[in-house]
């Protein structure tokens, strides 16, 4: 009995909200004794208020966000209070700053605290107006003019730099998931950056460090996120998705937006040479016309073509970020779209670059908890963003020494309001109290 709850002290229960354009998807879960994901519960509600990764109509969204909590919550047994909220769409931006402070307390070795105000130090960067800082990564640091260093804690030196990666998104989109999340009568605990999250599900450390893409094909936008020697170099959102792809069927074979979804999920390639000429696929008329018949084959030719122009911008991507010639781990591509029969041959084809399918199983722990189907069905792509943010929570959870009661997911101490900054290091606790640094694990940091 005490080596349980022992047990599940150490592991916070931790929610993650992936709001996207197709679906609406909540996951609870925890770490295992193990040190894998444990997933306890998992909602999924059609998403009818996002477009483009971006919040559309804010009750849509709202009813959405409070079937699929209200689902994982009732399987998992959990009371929802606080989730982490990934966030995407076209008007996210990165950008590479440079930081630096000089230490006063030259008796002292470089420590957390001097780090932190590096970090909060960017927060403070002047942003073009309607624009606000998401996320601020450390990349490489450079102690005393001594460059290429990973992590300086423990180190002597003056003179402390470091290169970083920020990422910034418009106040107005963050406000309304913010919003959304409050009047679904929930607390957001950090909003997340889609693909970083997805990062987290499907890489693993090896590729990080050797050079990876991640590509999540979601519904409304393509995430792309570059790593390399273990950190994240360039990110960007492009504007189409699977939905772009079902629209161009329903011109294309002149039939229903549901039939186009189907066709395309049934019997869609993403190389049309891959298909047979004489492949033929009936679909029903509308109120008593005849049955139409599609060709397998064009079919594949109206997929081919979206697909092709939506690696084109996330090879433009690599290319534009430099590193282009650096990325021995190829391509990783993730999310809904990556169902699509032939599409790694496909994405091999236009960037020569090798390239896998990312399943978040890796990271998964066995499961005696779900029912079976379900846990089958969570190795699937499409819950890689899910997941990737419910991973990001815990690891959140863990950094900051926070523990919750096993019986509701429920952290009074961190409010995430409109008015806060949005940042790992920002000041969340509404009692005013600051996070107790001294508890944060140093290999933990540059996570």
């Amino acid at each position: 009995m005490d080596k349980s709850s022992t047990q599940e002290k150490s592991s916070p229960i931790v929610v993650g909200l992936d709001i996207g354009t197709t679906k609406i998807c909540a996951i609870v879960g925890r770490r295992s004794k193990n040190g894998k994901i444990e997933v306890l519960g998992i909602g999924k509600a059609e998403s009818a208020g996002v477009t483009r990764g971006v919040v559309s109509n804010i009750d849509k969204t709202v009813q959405g966000i409070t079937a699929a909590v209200e689902i994982a919550g009732t399987q998992s047994n959990v009371e929802i209070r606080v989730v982490n909220v990934g966030i995407a769409g076209q008007h996210i931006k990165s950008l590479q700053h440079r930081g630096l402070i000089t230490r006063r307390d030259l008796q002292t070795e470089i420590g957390r605290k001097d780090i932190d105000k590096l970090i909060e130090d960017m927060y403070n960067l002047v942003m073009p107006p309607g624009e606000e800082i998401i996320h601020v990564l450390p990349q490489e640091f450079t102690v005393d003019s001594e460059p290429g260093i990973k992590d300086p804690i423990g180190m002597a030196g003056v003179r402390l730099e470091a290169n970083f990666h920020i990422i910034s998104g418009q106040v107005t989109a963050i406000k309304n998931i913010v919003k959304c999340v409050n009047k679904a009568h929930l607390e957001s605990q950090e909003l997340i950056l889609e693909p970083l999250a997805s990062s987290e599900s499907v890489l693993s450390d090896e590729e990080k460090e050797a050079g990876v893409v991640l590509v999540d094909i979601g519904g409304g936008t393509t995430d792309v996120a570059i790593f390399h020697e273990g950190i994240i170099r360039h990110t960007a959102v492009i504007p189409f998705g699977g939905n772009s792809v079902t629209e161009d069927i329903r011109e294309g074979c002149s039939v229903m937006r549901n039939i186009a979804e189907q066709l395309k999920v049934r019997f869609g390639s993403a190389l049309a040479e891959e298909n047979k000429e004489n492949e033929i696929v009936c679909v029903p008329g509308l109120r008593g016309r005849e049955p139409k018949e599609i060709s397998v084959k064009n079919l594949a030719f109206v997929i081919q073509a979206r697909m092709e122009e939506i690696v084109e911008h996330v090879y433009y991507e690599i290319k534009s970020s430099g590193y282009e010639k650096k990325l021995i781990a190829g391509i990783v591509i993730t999310g809904g779209g990556a169902q699509l029969k032939h599409l790694s041959q496909m994405v091999e084809f236009v960037t020569g670059l090798d390239c896998r399918i990312g399943y978040p199983n890796e990271h998964l722990a066995k499961n005696e908890v779900l029912p079976k189907n379900i846990y089958e069905e969570l190795q699937s792509p499409t819950f890689a963003t899910g997941i990737g943010l419910l991973i990001k929570g815990i690891q959140k959870m863990e950094y900051n020494g926070m523990v919750q009661q096993p019986a509701e997911v429920k952290v009074d101490k961190t409010k995430y309001t409109e008015d806060k900054k949005f940042g790992l290091f920002g000041k969340i606790l509404e009692s005013g109290k600051k996070f107790i640094k001294d508890d944060i694990k140093d290999e933990d940091f540059l996570k």
